[in-house]
């Protein structure tokens, strides 16, 4: 039984390899025609007309979910924030094992595990799929906290938004799963939502808001009407966590959209005339943790370390400034003790920015650990060599550098969604350099094959003529063409605050993951911030000899790590705000 348990772990998929040729491909695919047909087919505007209740079912809904949650001893309620999580399964039932503990201890601190589990976006990767959903999310989650009754509705309250990722199709299975009227059993854990946006009360004060931004594009207008209703249906003077799929304030260098629609959320909060705050934004969407500080102590909170492959944090500003609700808001990178010396303070950044600089520098690799991308660079040198043996003019030279140029610079400023010099310049330059080495490559490998090579007439030795050029391109194009590549995401991505995406996508680091857990009191809160610097490889994991799968116990899962996780405490952030209410 346990040789059968193994064997189905090592089936399970790996990280994406985000520059496969063929998910490169796939994705584009995705984006083109989720952008192109998304807004005459967005299925918020479907699912809003096909859950026909009026306004008062959804204040209920919203009310009915505080009577799930338990209080402590001193009254205060726990809830879990775990986001960009479905990538793979080694790190994302890692992170899923120390959600599912009755408690996580952190040095002296043992958290109790939060009534209500909240996943903020992106719950699968690469695309998602109902394999993405059953493999990447569903069953790592079930393996750590096994469900002790399938046929029964009550368990852990879950809650989700939408990423990106969770949008490639439409949205048609995240709503399908999440948003059923039955709720969706993932292990332990019961969906309750409704819809791919949602607001519930969590305490006598608290609210917790998310939005669904359908890939940044707006706020629908049914969605706009709910939340203008929940908030005026709250309690007066109600706080409000405020959580989108994208860290908008992050975002305000290349997609100001992000920003303008979480914005617009919390206008609607704070302009309802019910004296409603919002002391905390939350996203995930970037792949490591960091934390701003605005006016009146707002926290800014991006935590996307889910089990995602690793986002760099050393690109980071130490300022910020967003509009916030008709005025400008000056938000600064937070300090924490430092890990190594507790009389010194670092920025609030999950790795650190030296850690994130030097795990940068592997791209130094990337031909190597990018294969299959390398393979196909291999097959585009051959294929240009052959149109230079066939055709070596000028002419050939100038679309070489037009096709170089036009796919890079192109490629460039749609990742980067800006038209900035340094946009250009750096594309220009990698499309440069790419068009020097093949062009001096294939001139000289053509000049060798041709004093070294006797023609004797035979139709065959075309064929034997072009295999040798395919034997001497396409190592060039799989080394240097690749390392190019690399060469080009490590430069920018550490001097010109570029390729942030790419350059940690091709690393498909799994680890420095966290995950939040927030305590909530009528007078603040307090939030623990819980870092696993480390994550088990496939071989690992080994079968938990107490599960029993007769008699599944949500507090034993199925299995377990051969050396102990080693959670820590990034930092814990204690906010006292004023009681309103006295």
């Amino acid at each position: 039984m346990a040789d059968d348990l193994l064997n189905d772990t090592k089936s399970y998929p790996r990280m994406a390899h985000w520059f496969d040729p063929v998910l490169l491909l796939q994705l584009l695919n995705n984006v083109v025609v989720s952008s192109i047909f998304g807004q005459y087919a967005d299925r918020r505007l479907m699912i809003a007309a096909l859950d026909t209740v009026p306004p008062e079912e959804h204040t209920r809904r919203a009310e009915e979910f505080r009577s799930r949650l338990k209080t402590d001893e001193n009254g205060a309620v726990w809830i879990d924030w775990v986001a960009d999580l479905g990538d793979g399964f080694d790190s994302t039932y890692a992170v899923a094992s120390l959600l599912a503990r009755k408690e996580v201890k952190v040095g002296d601190i043992a958290l109790p595990r939060g009534q209500a589990l909240v996943m903020g976006g992106d719950e699968v990767y690469p695309k998602a799929t109902r394999q993405a959903y059953a493999n990447q999310l569903r069953q790592p989650y079930a393996w750590a906290a096994p469900d002790p009754d399938r046929r029964g509705d009550q368990g852990r309250p879950l809650l989700a938004i939408p990423g990106n990722h969770d949008w490639y199709d439409g949205l048609v299975l995240f709503l399908a799963l999440f948003c059923k009227e039955k709720p969706w059993h993932v292990g332990a854990w019961r969906s309750y939502q409704r819809r791919s946006y949602f607001a519930v009360r969590l305490t006598e004060t608290w609210w917790l808001w998310a939005t669904d931004i359908q890939l940044a594009d707006d706020m629908d207008q049914p969605q706009a009407d709910y939340f203008k209703h929940i908030a005026a249906s709250m309690p007066e003077n109600s706080r409000i966590i405020l959580c989108s799929a994208e860290p908008g304030w992050l975002y305000t260098d290349s997609n100001r959209k992000s920003w303008e629609i979480m914005e617009y959320a919390a206008s609607i909060a704070m302009n309802a005339g019910r004296g409603h705050t919002i002391p905390v934004l939350l996203s995930g969407d970037t792949h490591h943790y960091s934390r701003y500080v605005g006016k009146d102590n707002r926290q800014y909170v991006t935590s996307g370390g889910g089990g995602a492959f690793l986002h760099p944090t050393h690109q980071l500003e130490q300022a910020v400034s967003v509009n916030f609700v008709n005025r400008r808001e000056e938000l600064k990178l937070g300090s924490m003790p430092h890990p190594k010396d507790p009389k010194k303070t670092t920025a609030t950044a999950y790795p650190s920015f030296a850690t994130s600089k030097a795990l940068a520098l592997r791209n130094v690799f990337f031909a190597f650990s990018n294969w299959d991308f390398s393979l196909l660079m291999g097959g585009i040198y051959f294929l240009f060599a052959a149109l230079i043996s066939l055709r070596d003019r000028p002419d050939v030279y100038a679309l070489i550098a037009a096709v170089f140029g036009a796919s890079l610079i192109g490629y460039t400023i749609k990742q980067e969604v800006s038209t900035k010099f340094k946009i250009w310049f750096s594309a220009a330059v990698h499309a440069a350099a790419h068009v020097a080495v093949l062009i001096y490559a294939a001139r000289y490998a053509i000049a060798y094959n041709n004093q070294h090579f006797t023609w004797s007439g035979e139709w065959w030795e075309v064929w034997k003529w072009f295999g040798l050029l395919a034997a001497e391109m396409v190592p060039v194009g799989f080394l240097v063409g690749s390392t190019l590549f690399g060469l080009n995401m490590l430069i920018t991505c550490l001097l010109f605050r570029m390729n942030r995406n790419d350059a940690f996508s091709s690393l498909r680091i799994g680890a420095y993951n966290n995950f939040l857990r927030f305590r909530l009191t009528e007078d603040g809160f307090d939030m623990y911030v819980v870092g696993l610097e480390h994550v088990p490889g496939r071989d690992d994991w080994i079968a938990n000899a107490k599960h029993d799968k007769n008699k599944p116990d949500p507090e034993i899962p199925v299995f377990v790590s051969k050396a102990d996780l080693s959670p820590h405490l990034i930092e814990k952030v204690s906010v006292k705000l004023q009681n309103s209410r006295s």
